[in-house]
C-alpha cells in the first residue's frame, strides 16, 4: 500500500518542535541526567497545571499508569474492576497484572462511552473500583459514573484525552485519580513510550510513586513490593515542548473534525461521529460508522488513504480474555461497533485538500461496496 494521506502523521509535529527538542537533548546527554533529571519535575508541573490538578507522577508508560492509579486506590488481587466491553485490551491488562478481574459493560451506541445505566447491575461485593476510558479524545460522562459508583473509586483511563473537557473540568481530574499515556501517536506524544498518573490527593499522589521506584521514597529503603516504572528525562524533554503546543493543536483537531462533518453531511452509508452535551473533544481518532467496514477499509488503503481500526476486536471476544466466559451478543453495542467503526486520518497538520481527498475516496467505496444508506445500530 502506497500511503498519500497517513493515519496520523509525526514527521510534521516532529519538524515543528525540532530545535526545541534538540536543544534539551543536548543538555541532557551533557549533564548525562538521564533518570530523574530536570526537565521530569518541569512536565510534571506543567502537565498537572493543564490538567488543573494538583499532582502529576510521570511513568513509563499507559498501561503502567492505569495500574498504578488502581493500585493508588487500593485494588488487589481477587478483586473486581468494572471498564467497558470496547476499551484498548491495555485497560483490561493493567487490571489483570494486579490480579484482579476485569467485569465488563457495554457502552451507549451514540458515543461508544461507558453506559452509566448498566453499572449498578455489574457491581458486586468484590468491586473494587470503576473505570470509565475517554475514548477517541472524548470524556466519558464520569459525573453519571460518579453517582452510580458512590464509594467504589472511579479512576480514569485518560489515555486518548489530554486536552478535553466535560462541563469544562478537564479529562484526567474528575475521578480520584486518572491514569494516561503519552505513546506517540497520542495527542500529546512521547519519542516512544511514557505515561503519567494524575489526582486531587497528595497521599495518593506519594503513594503511587513510591510504587513506581520500586517501592521506595528512600534509596534502599523499601516499604512495599514496588515495580520499576519511570518517566525518563528524554522523554520528558519531547513531552515539554510538546505540551507548550497541546492547546493548538488540539484547536486545529476540532477544526478539522468540523471539516469532515462537512463534507461527509451528504455522504450515504456514512455514519459520522458527534460530541456528547457538555464536552469539548480533542479528536485523538476521527471514527465513523460504515456497514461492509473491511471492504470499505481496503478500498481507501488501496487508494492511499491510511485508515485504520480502533479496535477491532471488543475486550470479551479476544483470546486472552477467553477464560471470562463471555461470547458473542454479550455486549451487542459494543460488538457491533467493532464492526462498523473506521478511523479516518486526523492530525493537526492534515490540510484541507487532503480531508476532501479522504472524505471522496471514502464516497467511492461505500458506492462501489453498496453501503446501505442508513448504518444499523445495536437494539
Amino acid at each position: 500500500m502506497n500511503t498519500a494521506i497517513p493515519l496520523v502523521d509525526l514527521a510534521a509535529q516532529q519538524k515543528e518542535i525540532h530545535e526545541e527538542v534538540m536543544a534539551g537533548l543536548d543538555e541532557v546527554f551533557a549533564t548525562t541526567a538521564f533518570i530523574g533529571g530536570k526537565p521530569v519535575g518541569e512536565f510534571e508541573r506543567a502537565y498537572a497545571e493543564a490538567t488543573d490538578v494538583a499532582h502529576c507522577v510521570g511513568v513509563a508508560n499507559g498501561t503502567d499508569a492505569v495500574e498504578l492509579a488502581l493500585r493508588g486506590v487500593g485494588v488487589r488481587a481477587g478483586g473486581e474492576v468494572i471498564i467497558p466491553a470496547n476499551t484498548f485490551v491495555a485497560t483490561a491488562e493493567a487490571i489483570s497484572r494486579i490480579g484482579a478481574v476485569p467485569v465488563l459493560v457495554d457502552v451507549d451506541d451514540e458515543h461508544l462511552l461507558i453506559d452509566p445505566d448498566l453499572i449498578a447491575a455489574a457491581v458486586t461485593g468484590r468491586t473494587q473500583a470503576i473505570v470509565p476510558v475517554h475514548l477517541f479524545g472524548q470524556v466519558a460522562p464520569v459525573e453519571r459514573v460518579l453517582e452510580v459508583a458512590g464509594d467504589i473509586p472511579v479512576v480514569e483511563d485518560a489515555a486518548q484525552s489530554q486536552g478535553a473537557t466535560r462541563f469544562g473540568r478537564f479529562a484526567g481530574s474528575l475521578g480520584a485519580v486518572a491514569g494516561t499515556s503519552f505513546y506517540p501517536g497520542k495527542n500529546l506524544g512521547a519519542a516512544g513510550d511514557a505515561g503519567a498518573v494524575t489526582t486531587q490527593d497528595g497521599e495518593m499522589a506519594g503513594r503511587i510513586r513510591v510504587i513506581a521506584s520500586h517501592g521506595s521514597a528512600r534509596k534502599y529503603d523499601h516499604e512495599v513490593v514496588g515495580m520499576n516504572s519511570r518517566l525518563d528525562t528524554v522523554q520528558a524533554v519531547v513531552l515539554n515542548a510538546k505540551l507548550r503546543r497541546l492547546a493548538g493543536w488540539n484547536e486545529r483537531r476540532r477544526e478539522a473534525a468540523a471539516r469532515y462533518a462537512t463534507l461527509l453531511a451528504d455522504v450515504d452509508g456514512v455514519r459520522a461521529p458527534r460530541s456528547a452535551e457538555g464536552n469539548v473533544d480533542v479528536w485523538h481518532l476521527y471514527v465513523v460508522r460504515v456497514a461492509e467496514r473491511d471492504a470499505v477499509l481496503r478500498s481507501l488503503n488501496e487508494a492511499g488513504i491510511g485508515a485504520g481500526i480502533h479496535y477491532p476486536t471488543p475486550v470479551h471476544l479476544t483470546r486472552a480474555y477467553a477464560d471470562l466466559g463471555l461470547e458473542r451478543g454479550s455486549f451487542p453495542v459494543a460488538e457491533q461497533a467493532a464492526d462498523q467503526i473506521l478511523s479516518l486520518p486526523l492530525y493537526p497538520h492534515i490540510t484541507q485538500a487532503q480531508q476532501e481527498q479522504v472524505v471522496a475516496a471514502l464516497r467511492a467505496a461505500v458506492a462501489a461496496h453498496g453501503v446501505r444508506t442508513e448504518v444499523s445500530t445495536a437494539s
